[in-house]
């Protein structure tokens, strides 16, 4: 790969998996957990098992984990400007139950991507070269980074794929990628052969 090539800042190629944010509201009391099972057939309540109610959305698709001090997490959304949407129709259906709850406050606590460098990289000198890094093959293929600035944590794997979390918004995940991607470009861990020679810039989704 030439200098030049080195020096440009590509696009990114990942896209956003899991949004996990958490919900406050204002209640009295405390939520009826048995009560919003009864009126909603389509929430899970095993308080046996877990001691919250587990609630699914459709558009945009997303899980609910409710409690009865009327804190609730939400997972499984692609895009973190969903979220007040989702916590929208939650609510609306909590309401629907005969439970009064008001004044929703969300707030996302981890974003996690995946995506490809298009390189393959050696995680043997990475883990030599590559500050803050972790690596032991014989217990998990991958290896795992922690940038400092953005705060944020990688999976990385020899093929090139990487996994993202503890970011707190998209844009902040897209400025971890392309700080890794010019980290291992900087210390020459890309291996040479058919991912040197097929290489392509990287796409942001």
């Amino acid at each position: 790969m030439s200098e030049n090539k080195k020096d440009e800042a590509p696009d990114l190629d990942f896209k956003i998996e899991n949004v996990v944010g958490t919900v406050t509201v204002d209640i009295e009391g405390r939520l009826d957990l048995v009560k919003i099972a009864k009126n909603l057939p389509d929430v899970e309540y095993n308080p046996e098992r877990f001691p919250g109610i587990i609630l699914r959305i459709d558009k945009p698709k997303a899980t609910f984990l409710i409690f009865s001090t009327g804190k609730m997490v939400i997972t499984g959304l692609r895009k973190a400007i969903e979220a007040e949407k989702a916590v929208a129709k939650a609510v609306k259906k909590i309401k629907g139950a005969g439970i009064k709850i008001s004044n929703p406050q969300v707030k996302i606590v981890n974003i996690v991507a995946s995506g490809d460098l298009h390189v393959a990289i050696d995680l043997n000198a990475a883990t030599i070269l590559m500050e803050y890094a972790m690596y032991e093959p014989e217990v998990f293929p991958g290896l795992i980074y922690r940038i400092q600035d953005p705060k944020s944590v990688f999976l990385i794997f020899s093929t090139g794929k990487i996994v993202c979390t503890g970011v707190k918004d998209e844009e902040t995940a897209k400025r971890a990628v392309l700080k890794l991607y010019k980290q291992i470009q900087d210390l020459n861990l890309t291996k040479r052969g058919e991912y040197e020679e097929e290489f392509q810039d990287l796409t942001f989704i």
